[in-house]
């Protein structure tokens, strides 16, 4: 069988990671066209050179309009035509016969923006949750994959990174203790929406955003908890959370707190989360027994790791869980594995 042919919009942190998971992934993928707004001499040179991920092996070339990705090993090449359109309704994907669409901008996150691909593409999977009606299929990849009905779903979201994370650990709790309610605070590294001085931020209407990212602890909004309730419809209004923006580059950790329905024990819960990370959660959720820090988990492929030293559980029915994520590279590798499922479906 040939590989899926996949097209990425938007070459920005997930874009670039997920373009690394593609090309390890040669027998079921291959990517045929790059889109970004940047000059394609940045958009190479930031595919093979990054700060927190370290440098790319393979060797990345620009030739005119393509970029030219070689394993200096194998001698395995892939040349990829790469455009500079704003608008999907521009970029030259007629002709290309495009399977799925990788929408990485952060910028195309209503049915209006994101119908125009569906004129040449055959799936739209997008890295951010979709904001307006109708609802698509909200995937977190290990959890909920059933979510995605083939023949009716062009368009859905690998959700965000955050709701990644939280999500397995809500899955097991949820079905073990189940949750009566509970709230979440996500300690997550500074991003793109922020700015590095203080100066005014076009990006978010959060004015906190607009303070420096490099020296501040900034609370701020999370959708992940509300996000919960379209993967557990019975928690609907029974989770909710912030965010603090921290001064890192990468790996962040969600403080989880649940009241459950019935008495627990640290041990009970701890062995909960165990199982579940050897078995039905393999490769999905983490278990991690050893005193570790933030830098412990970059590059971590995983969608959430708990630090099983910091579980706590007061009263009996109180429980708190500490689940550490890299919110780049895990959230890639789930989009590139939901992209693996919805090309199994083709």
């Amino acid at each position: 069988m040939s590989p899926t042919r996949v097209a990425v919009n938007g070459c920005g942190r997930i874009g670039r990671l997920a373009i690394r998971l593609l090309w390890e992934r040669p027998d079921e993928f291959q990517l045929v066209h790059l889109n970004d707004i940047a000059a394609i001499e940045s958009v190479a040179y930031l595919m093979k050179y990054d700060s927190v991920h370290g440098t790319w092996a393979p060797r990345v070339e620009v030739q005119g309009l393509d970029i030219v990705i070689t394993d200096t090993k194998s001698g395995r090449q892939l040349v990829v035509p790469c455009s500079r359109q704003s608008k999907p309704s521009e970029v030259p994907y007629a002709g290309l016969s495009i399977d799925i669409l990788l929408e990485c901008t952060g910028e195309h996150l209503i049915h209006a923006t994101l119908q125009p691909y569906l004129a040449n593409v055959k799936k739209v999977l997008v890295s951010a949750p979709v904001k307006d009606s109708p609802p698509v299929p909200n995937i977190v990849y290990g959890v909920n994959n059933d979510a995605y009905k083939p023949a009716e779903d062009r368009i859905l979201t690998a959700a965000s990174c955050t709701t990644n994370c939280l999500a397995p650990v809500v899955q097991v709790i949820h079905s073990k203790l189940g949750i009566k309610h509970g709230c979440i605070t996500t300690i997550h590294n500074l991003t793109n929406t922020q700015t590095l001085v203080d100066a005014p931020n076009a990006k978010k209407a959060d004015l906190r955003r607009a303070r420096s990212g490099l020296v501040n602890l900034a609370p701020t909004s999370t959708g992940s908890a509300t996000a919960i309730a379209l993967i557990f419809p019975d928690l609907k209004g029974k989770l909710n959370g912030l965010a603090i923006r921290v001064p890192l580059t990468n790996s962040s950790i969600t403080d989880c707190v649940f009241e459950v329905a019935r008495p627990t024990t640290v041990e009970e819960v701890n062995s909960l989360l165990k199982d579940a990370s050897e078995t039905y959660l393999k490769d999905i959720l983490g278990f991690e027994e050893n005193q570790l820090v933030s830098t412990d988990f970059v590059n971590d492929a995983r969608s959430s790791i708990v630090d099983a030293p910091c579980t706590q559980v007061i009263d009996g029915t109180l429980v708190k869980i500490y689940a550490w994520y890299d919110n780049e590279w895990g959230y890639s590798a789930r989009l590139v594995d939901v992209a693996a499922m919805v090309a199994a479906s083709l």
